[in-house]
């Protein structure tokens, strides 16, 4: 995704809206004379400071997933080579079928995380089955000379896999508290109206092309913060330039490098 396409999910239409309905209570307030001098701290506290949070928290979410699907590819790339170097013989159809069972779970995987989430029981069943599959493999390659202590290992990737998948799937699931990110909404999009009457009073004495300067920063600084917050949420949506990117077409046709 490009800067332009960034700029794009910061600044878009929220932002043009909420910043003509600043302007326009801006000039409204001017023209009545309606001025007031009202406390910058009480945005720090009330706005700034919750958003910045859950931004922070968020971006730790996404960072976290990260650190999961890394996991999750560690632990197939183990179970591929327990299949390629473990047996005293290897036959090609085996590594072919680790590789088809691997590109399965992971197709399994970003499938879910990427749906919406209703739909999450029905794509839950297709991953287990994918799993399934992977357990069965190790079944196998039990039968055509694994030792038991290799095997259990391989059962152990496979565990840690899975481990991988719930704690994904738990926070593709579940969102920053939604009572702090609807809090800081609802003084983003109340902050236009209540400081018109300051928005004017710091214009009076100002030229009449910079009259709107700190009405159109100030709503378009709150609301593409809100923006951020939005695009971070999900690090699994595809939607913001910090997303998880889960690319199991180039995992697969890089297992043997």
């Amino acid at each position: 995704m490009n800067f332009k396409n960034s700029l794009g999910i910061i600044f878009n239409l929220k932002s043009l809206i909420l910043t003509g309905i600043s302007i326009a209570l801006t000039f409204v307030c001017l023209h009545y004379k309606i001025i007031a001098d009202l406390p910058l701290t009480l945005l720090g506290i009330a706005v700034v400071f919750p958003i910045v949070f859950s931004i922070s928290e968020a971006y730790k979410r996404r960072e976290t997933a990260l650190a999961l699907y890394g996991n999750l590819k560690a632990h197939s790339r183990a179970l591929f080579f327990a299949t390629r170097d473990w047996l005293e013989v290897v036959e090609k159809s085996d590594t072919e079928q680790i590789k088809m069972l691997l590109h399965d779970v992971l197709i399994s995987c970003r499938d879910l995380l990427h749906s919406k989430v209703e739909e999450v029981d029905k794509r839950e069943i297709a991953v287990y089955s994918k799993f399934s599959n992977l357990s069965m493999h190790v079944k196998v390659l039990r039968s055509k000379g694994l030792p038991s202590g290799e095997a259990s290992r391989a059962n152990q990737y496979i565990s840690k896999m899975l481990d991988a998948f719930e704690n994904m799937k738990h926070i593709y699931q579940y969102r920053t508290p939604r009572s702090l990110r609807n809090y800081s909404k609802i003084f983003i999009y109340s902050t236009p109206i209540l400081y018109a009457p300051y928005f004017a009073k710091v214009s009076q004495d100002l030229a009449i092309g910079l009259v709107f300067v700190t009405p159109i920063l100030l709503t378009t600084m709150l609301v593409g913060l809100d923006n951020i917050q939005d695009q971070l949420e999900n690090p699994f949506d595809q939607y913001g330039v910090d997303d998880v990117k889960i690319n199991p077409e180039k995992f697969i046709e890089n297992l043997d490098d």
